[in-house]
């Protein structure tokens, strides 16, 4: 149990899932205002080409609205891990179809290959740079084809503070952290963001496991 799970695993995350956008509509709204582009149309661009039949998991689910966008493009088998019992029995009323259990990123509850994608979306700044090899590894460990990402994006790692908190949020290239850190991986995709309202910047990417 790191320090950030514990932080995040508590009150402090129980007040992010109650302020965060909880239906695809509102999603798509604070992407609008933030990039002048839809999460929908983004998901579109980087996975609307793949099988609808393949198996998803999302790691660091929240309620699962992310998910729900995905069930909206017709993908069907999905699946979240969240750290949170608070968003996980949130979910319950918020998701039909969708499998969200309580999990983490250090030990992903399913078997080896499980999934033919694992993505994230803003979860990866929030494990210390100490623990994102394994975190990533993990992540690697139960999909078979391909992981997805969007996360801040820095071309170096960054420690910023979040909400009066030092420990709990870095940015960094994580595209390439994955591909220095892990054997076998293939860029397939990747599109930096740049916020509208200021200078900030977000990266998504796709990445092939190879063989």
């Amino acid at each position: 149990m790191t320090e950030q799970m514990k932080t995040w695993g508590g009150q402090f995350g129980k007040d992010y899932t109650d302020r965060s956008p909880q239906t695809a509509k509102e999603v798509d709204e604070l992407y609008k205002q933030r990039y002048g582009i839809t999460r929908s149309a983004m998901n579109v661009e980087f996975i609307g080409d793949l099988d609808k039949n393949i198996k998803i998991l999302e790691v660091g689910s929240n309620v699962g609205t992310q998910l729900m966008m995905l069930q909206e493009m017709g993908f069907y088998n999905l699946y979240g891990i969240e750290l949170q019992d608070y968003a996980v029995e949130k979910s319950k009323k918020l998701t039909k179809n969708i499998n969200i259990i309580q999990g983490h990123v250090f030990d992903i509850p399913f078997k080896t290959s499980y999934f033919d994608l694992v993505f994230t979306s803003g979860v990866l700044i929030h494990i210390s740079p100490q623990d994102i090899e394994l975190a990533l590894k993990e992540i690697c460990r139960c999909c078979r084809h391909f992981i997805w990402g969007l996360e801040y994006y820095s071309e170096n790692l960054e420690s910023v503070k979040y909400r009066g908190h030092n420990d709990l949020l870095w940015k960094c290239d994580f595209a390439k952290a994955y591909l220095d850190k892990i054997k076998g991986l293939s860029l397939k995709k990747k599109k930096i963001y740049r916020y509208l309202t200021d200078d900030n910047l977000d990266i998504m990417f796709l990445l092939e496991k190879e063989g």
